[in-house]
């Protein structure tokens, strides 16, 4: 009688390491490789293609003072700016929005109640207050 040779079965050592989550990467790294890409494609899946997207540190709308922000403009020369008090996507985050032709004039507090941020989470929410202001089509 032959005996079945046991499956073997791969030790700790052996497994594939998993790759980490977006949200673990550095701040810089996970706005640039992941955040950005998914909120231009989310932007353009609804026939809209941003005039400028990216990650800039500089003087916060409204209130003023330093900060990180991922800016956008849209036609017809829409702005807006998703702020974050730290270089961390678990920071406090403002937003800010102006129309063509003025000035932001009010700091929204985003995503306050939020215990873990994700990518998911940022660009739906994101995506969500865009459209919101009939910015991304008619609602």
């Amino acid at each position: 009688m032959s005996e079945t040779p046991a499956k073997a079965t791969p030790t700790p050592a052996e497994k594939p390491a998993k790759p980490p989550k977006p949200e673990d990467k550095p701040f810089d790294a996970f706005i640039q490789e992941d955040l950005l890409p998914a909120v231009r494609k989310g932007i353009v899946d609804r026939g809209i293609t941003p005039s400028v997207l990216d990650l800039r540190q500089g003087e916060r709308p409204v209130v003023g003072g330093s900060c990180w922000m991922l800016y956008g403009e849209l036609p017809p020369g829409r702005r807006f700016w998703l702020c974050f008090s730290e270089p961390s996507i678990g920071a406090d985050k403002t937003i800010a929005l102006a129309d063509p032709g003025t000035d932001a004039s009010l700091l929204e507090s985003f995503l306050i109640d939020e215990k873990r941020m994700s990518l998911a989470l940022l660009q739906s929410r994101l995506l969500q207050r865009l459209n919101g202001q009939k910015w991304l089509g008619g609602n």
